[in-house]
C-alpha cells in the first residue's frame, strides 16, 4: 500500500507542472495588456506602467514568468493581485463558498442519483425506467445557463420560493437552489449510469445464486448487486467533485455568488495570470487527493480488487 500511494504521488508530479503551464500559457496569450485593463479609463504615466509591469513580472518573458511563479508556489508566495492582495487571501475568502456549494451539489447528484439509477435498473423496461431516461436525457441536452435562468425565474421570481441572488448570504439554504442546478447535470449521469450498472449485475451468476441460497432480495439487492454497480459510479462522483468547483463559474454567475467561480472570470477578464493559475492549481490538486481516494475505495467496494 505505501508503494502504491508514493507511485500514484509521484504520478502527480508531472500533472501538476503540465496543468499549471498550460493555464499560465493560456492566460498569457489572452489578447489585450493586463495594465490597461488595470488602469481603466484613466491613462497612466510611463512611469507607473514601467512600474506596474516590473512590480508584476510583466516585463520579462513568458517562460521567466512562469518559472518565477512557480518559484514563489514553492516558497508559500503565491504571488498579489493587481488589486495588490494577496492572492491566497482572495482564494481563501472565496474557496469555502465554492466547496460549500460543489458539497451539496455532490450530496444532491448522490442521493437522488443512485437512488433513482437503482430503482429504474431493477425495474428496467418499466414506466419508471423509461420516464428517468427520457427526463435524465432531456437534462442533459439543455445547457446548464438555460436551467439556471429557468430555475431562478420560476422558483425566484415567480414563486417566490428561493432567493434569486445570493450576494453574501451563503447558508444552506441561500445556497440551495444554485447547488441544485448546479448539480442537476450530473444527477443525470450518476443516475443513467447507476442504471446500467445495476440492470446489468442483477442477471449476473453470483446474484442468482444468492437468489437460490435463500437469501431476501433486500439483501441481494444493497450486498450483491449494489457493491458491484456502485464502482463506475464512484469513480464519477469521486471526479466529479473537481469538476463541479470548475463548472461552478455559470451557477455563480446567475446566482450573483461570490466564490472561485466569479474570481476566475474576472482574473482572466484582466489576464491576472497568478490568480487563475492558482485557483487551477488548487482544483488540480483536489482531483488528484480525490482519484486516489477512489482508488483505495475501490477495495472496500470490491473483493476481488482488495485480494489481488
Amino acid at each position: 500500500m505505501i508503494w502504491y500511494l508514493l507511485r500514484r504521488l509521484l504520478q502527480m508530479i508531472p500533472v501538476f507542472f503540465g496543468a499549471t503551464f498550460l493555464i499560465y500559457a493560456m492566460v498569457f496569450l489572452i489578447p489585450g495588456d493586463p495594465v490597461a485593463a488595470l488602469a481603466g479609463d484613466k491613462p497612466l504615466s510611463d512611469a507607473v506602467v514601467n512600474t506596474l509591469r516590473e512590480q508584476y513580472n510583466l516585463d520579462k518573458p513568458f517562460l521567466v514568468q512562469y518559472l518565477l511563479y512557480l518559484q514563489g508556489i514553492f516558497t508559500g508566495d503565491f504571488g498579489k493581485t493587481f488589486s495588490n492582495r494577496d492572492v491566497l487571501d482572495v482564494i481563501a475568502e472565496a474557496f469555502p463558498v465554492t466547496l460549500k456549494l460543489a458539497i451539496m451539489a455532490l450530496i444532491i447528484e448522490t442521493i437522488f442519483g443512485i437512488g433513482f439509477g437503482v430503482i429504474a435498473g431493477i425495474r428496467k423496461g418499466g414506466f419508471f425506467d423509461s420516464t428517468v431516461l427520457v427526463v435524465s436525457l432531456f437534462i442533459i441536452a439543455v445547457p446548464i445557463f438555460v436551467i439556471g435562468f429557468v430555475s431562478q425565474f420560476l422558483l425566484g421570481v415567480k414563486w417566490g420560493i428561493a432567493p434569486i441572488s445570493v450576494g453574501s448570504d451563503t447558508s444552506i439554504q441561500s445556497l440551495l437552489l444554485p447547488a441544485f442546478v448546479l448539480g442537476l447535470v450530473s444527477f443525470a449521469y450518476v443516475l443513467r449510469l447507476t442504471r446500467s450498472s445495476v440492470a446489468e449485475n442483477i442477471g449476473a451468476d453470483h446474484v442468482r445464486t444468492a437468489y437460490a441460497k435463500g437469501l431476501s432480495k433486500p439483501r441481494v439487492i444493497s450486498v450483491h448487486v449494489l457493491r458491484n454497480s456502485l464502482i463506475p459510479v464512484v469513480t464519477f462522483i469521486g471526479a466529479d467533485l473537481a469538476s463541479l468547483m470548475g463548472g461552478a463559474i455559470v451557477t455563480e454567475g446567475i446566482f450573483n455568488i461570490n466564490g472561485i467561480g466569479g474570481l476566475v472570470f474576472r482574473s482572466v477578464q484582466i489576464s491576472e495570470a497568478p490568480t487563475v493559475v492558482s485557483v487551477v492549481t488548487l482544483l488540480v490538486i483536489i482531483y488528484m487527493l480525490a482519484t486516489l481516494i477512489i482508488d483505495l475505495l475501490y477495495a472496500a467496494l470490491d473483493p476481488r480488487i482488495r485480494y489481488a
